[in-house]
This record gives C-alpha cells, sequence and structure tokens, in this order.
C-alpha cells in the first residue's frame, strides 16, 4: 500500500521535472549555432505552456545576427520577445514560432497559436503574447505572420490604392507578401523586380507580373524597395514617377549604403520613406493595437497559394548543421521552416 503511492508520486516529479527544461537554438559565434538546454519558467495562472511545432526562419533579420552584423546602436533595439543572451554572441533569436497549447488557460487547452518566440522546442509564453490560429490557416503556414504583418503594416505607411502602378523591388519572401496584398487591390498593377529570373513562377503563381531590373517599368505611382542591397535601391528610385513615394523596407545592418539621391531625384520630387513593424503606421494607430493588427495579418494567410513561399523544412534537432547553408548568401529558397 506503501509502494504505490511513492511510485506515483516519483513519475509525477520526473514529469514536471522534463517539462521545466527545453531545447533551445542559439547563435554562438559568427557564422556558428547550436541546440542548448534551457530552463522554462515556472507557468503562472494566466500562461501557456507551449509544444512547438514549426518555426520560420526570418532569414534576412535572422542571417544579420547569425553573421554578427548587428550593429552595436540596434542591440537594445532588436532585441526580440523572449530573446535570451546578448548581442552579438551568444544569443537566443528568433520570432515565428507555432505551436500547440499542453498547459494554461481552459479555453486554449490544445489550441494551436502563433507566438513570436525563439526557436525552441517548448516554451512558457504569457496568455496575451500568443495568437490563436484559425482553422482555415495551416500551423506550418501560420509561420508567415510576422512577414505578412510588416508587409501589412508597410502597405499602411504607403497609403497603397486602387488602380496604382506598384512596384516592389526584391523578392524575398517580404517583398512577394507586399506584391500579394498589392495584387489583392483593385484594379492596381503590380510588378515585380528581381534579379532571379526563377521568381517569374512564383509571381505568377501569386498573380502579379515580373520584371529583371533591367525591364523595370517606370512612372510608378508606389515603390516598395526589400532586397537590402544598394543596386536593388537604386532601381526602385529610378522607376518611380513624379512625386511618387519609395518606401524601404530593407534593414541593412552595419555600414552605410549608397543611395543615388543626385539625377532627378529632387527634380521629381521623390519621397524615400522607412516603413518598420514595431509601431503600427500613423494612419491606423488611432484606432488598430498591437493584437488587431497581428490578427488581421494571419486572416491573411488564408490563401493557400502562399504554401509556395516555403521552399525548406529542416529538422530543429538538425539545424546546427543545416541552417549555415539556408543563411549564406547563395541561397536561392524562400523561407525556411524548422519542424519539431
Amino acid at each position: 500500500m506503501d509502494v504505490k503511492p511513492a511510485s506515483m508520486t516519483e513519475a509525477a516529479t520526473l514529469d514536471h521535472a522534463d517539462r521545466m527544461h527545453a531545447t533551445a537554438l542559439w547563435y554562438v559565434a559568427p557564422a556558428e549555432c547550436a541546440l542548448n538546454k534551457v530552463d522554462l519558467p515556472r507557468p503562472g495562472l494566466q500562461d501557456c505552456v507551449i509544444r512547438t511545432l514549426w518555426s520560420g526562419i526570418s532569414r534576412g533579420t535572422e542571417r544579420l545576427v547569425f553573421e554578427g552584423r548587428v550593429p552595436p546602436s540596434e542591440y537594445q533595439r532588436m532585441r526580440a520577445p523572449f530573446q535570451e543572451g546578448a548581442f552579438p554572441f551568444p544569443v537566443k533569436y528568433g520570432y515565428c514560432a507555432v505551436g500547440e497549447v499542453e498547459a494554461g488557460p481552459a479555453e486554449l487547452l490544445g489550441a494551436t497559436v502563433f507566438c513570436l518566440h525563439p526557436h525552441q522546442d517548448r516554451f512558457v509564453a504569457p496568455r496575451d503574447r500568443v495568437l490563436r490560429i484559425p482553422e482555415r490557416v495551416p500551423p506550418r503556414r501560420a509561420v508567415l505572420a510576422a512577414n505578412m504583418e510588416t508587409a501589412l503594416n508597410a502597405h499602411w505607411d504607403a497609403g497603397s490604392g486602387p488602380a496604382d502602378r506598384i512596384l516592389v523591388v526584391g523578392g524575398g519572401v517580404l517583398g512577394l507578401l507586399v506584391a500579394w496584398i498589392a495584387a489583392q487591390i483593385p484594379g492596381a498593377d503590380v510588378t515585380l523586380v528581381d534579379i532571379d529570373p526563377r521568381r517569374a513562377e512564383i509571381a505568377a503563381t501569386l498573380g502579379f507580373g515580373f520584371a529583371l531590373p533591367a525591364d523595370a517599368p517606370g512612372d510608378a505611382d508606389l515603390v516598395f524597395h526589400a532586397s537590402a542591397t544598394a543596386p536593388g535601391l537604386a532601381t526602385a528610385i529610378a522607376a518611380a514617377g513624379f512625386e511618387a513615394r519609395i518606401v524601404e523596407l530593407s534593414w541593412y545592418g552595419e555600414g552605410a549604403v549608397p543611395a543615388p539621391l543626385g539625377g532627378a531625384f529632387h527634380a521629381k520630387r521623390l519621397q524615400l520613406i522607412s516603413s518598420q513593424v514595431g509601431q503600427v503606421a500613423p494612419s491606423r494607430r488611432p484606432r488598430w493595437s498591437y493584437a488587431r493588427r497581428a490578427e488581421a495579418a494571419m486572416a491573411l494567410l488564408a490563401d493557400e497559394r502562399l504554401d509556395a513561399l516555403i521552399t525548406t523544412e529542416i529538422p530543429f534537432t538538425e539545424a546546427p548543421e543545416k541552417l549555415p547553408d539556408l543563411l549564406s548568401s547563395g541561397w536561392s529558397g524562400l523561407t525556411g521552416v524548422l519542424r519539431y
């Protein structure tokens, strides 16, 4: 009679101990990452314990982190939610996690949720930091939510409108999502410009045009730049029409970037503005909270054509060996995801 209760207590303790630890991906040195054990905080009454299913690699930002190219001036502003460590290294970074709620408030038990959390196989997050994923959005595709939110905010900053001639320079995942949203605007004439002719196929799949830089149409009403290169910025400026707006979405990390502001830049009275997702665009800020914007971005992911943006899956356990290739300058894919 005395042995059985002790055995049950031991099993419960072991289960609890196992849940207090997790494995996370850390960037530990330039071009080097590792899987490390981390301690989980004890969950409170309003916390969710989440078992990760997928996490997305935001290649533009994470490549800068991976290479140690986050400028010291941006160390604080670049901190991701639930980040551990500090720039440049070692740092636990990432912000595109999708998982299932294993424990927490009753109404969320078993729900599939999105959270701005680094790559980790299990984590604890407050209830108000997770977003329930609608049934019409598959968990794998939901990793694109952070990129979609950035693209949505960019259009609010840009003031996109019906029948606009819109150019998007840079066919990475962010540029493609910006172009996809633009293509939903009635009457909009949308062209993606990229140096890789293979982007033409995905542009056709998502419903907009494609051009190589040498063939980029001019006299655009609105130009988005998302290539994170000086030649791409030059292409964006050259393609803008009179008094047009150029929205800079690229983040370059360290170093100066040449911008061709001579020639006709002033005569054409061009506007070069930045857009960044850290703040809700001023045009929406009085009415839109971060939560409302996140929900809107997630709902936009219901289009099954967006699955084409995910081109690579890596098992989480193989991340240290395979991520360096995905984050190299020669990688030609779009979005990579970690499969847990």
